[in-house]
């Protein structure tokens, strides 16, 4: 007897961007796996019904390993239960959403993907940063953060990175920051290039902190930025303007 897994995505904030398919499927599940990226407003409102599994990464502590969430959605299934696994965003970015199906896929389990807004387009939205503008920026580059820029082997190109002429948006780059930025102006990026950090984009204690490239390792240093974050740099930034929110939940 198999059930089914849904890979669904809550979104970058509360209940007002959680689409409705996710509202129904989370509502009829039996099992929910969970990441603490859909924030209180979400998960306090997840069935009672449901059993809740806590899979989220608090620092640098994993409630859950990768493989031991995977075997369990593979064995929840194998149930004949409904299994939501739960995340922030959109699950196939940088959500290990795309690793999850190769499981389930391996394991003849049914498995639905429900998408989620992801933080990368609307938290620069909702502070009045539009990533693309026909007078700065015909192109969008999403890239993580989390990779170390100063390792010998990387999966990204920061010479191409920094010589590109739109939009830069990196996800889980506050701790590599200092490091990011001098890949780039190392590689040829203008120093004086605007840069936007968007810590708990659309929650109630979302705070912008702004800078160039030159000087926002030193700035989101003093102002103690921490993570979740969502990074921008780019001419755009240079629309933001203090206290404007173009999204309220």
């Amino acid at each position: 007897m198999s059930g089914k897994v849904y890979l669904v995505g809550s979104g970058p904030g509360g209940e007002g961007l959680l689409t409705i398919r996710a509202r129904a499927v989370i509502d009829s599940a039996d099992v929910i796996l969970f990441d603490q990226l859909p924030g209180e407003e979400i998960l306090s409102g997840l069935p009672e019904k449901a059993e809740k599994i806590d899979c989220g990464k608090y620092g640098s502590e994993h409630t859950l390993k990768q493989e031991e969430i995977e075997a369990l959605m593979v064995a929840k299934a194998r149930e004949g239960k409904q299994v939501v696994r739960l995340k922030g965003g959109d699950p196939f970015l940088f959500g290990r959403g795309g690793e999850e199906l190769e499981v389930l896929r391996a394991n003849n389990i049914p498995v639905e993907l429900v998408p989620g807004i992801t933080s990368a387009l609307a938290v620069p939205g909702a502070v009045g940063i539009p990533l693309t503008h026909r007078k700065f920026a015909s192109q969008v580059t999403i890239i993580t953060g989390h990779e170390d820029p100063t390792k010998p082997e990387q999966a990204l190109d920061w010479k191409l990175l920094a010589q590109q002429q739109g939009t830069l948006v990196i996800l889980m780059g506050v701790k590599n920051l200092p490091e990011i930025a001098a890949s780039l102006m190392g590689n040829g990026m203008d120093p004086g290039t605007p840069v936007a950090i968007i810590e708990n984009g659309l929650r109630e204690n979302q705070r912008v902190t702004t800078g160039t490239l030159r000087d926002i390792g030193e700035i989101a240093g003093e102002q103690g930025v921490k993570p979740p974050a969502v990074i921008v740099i780019g001419r755009v930034v240079s629309l933001y303007r203090k206290g404007e929110e173009l999204i309220r939940l």
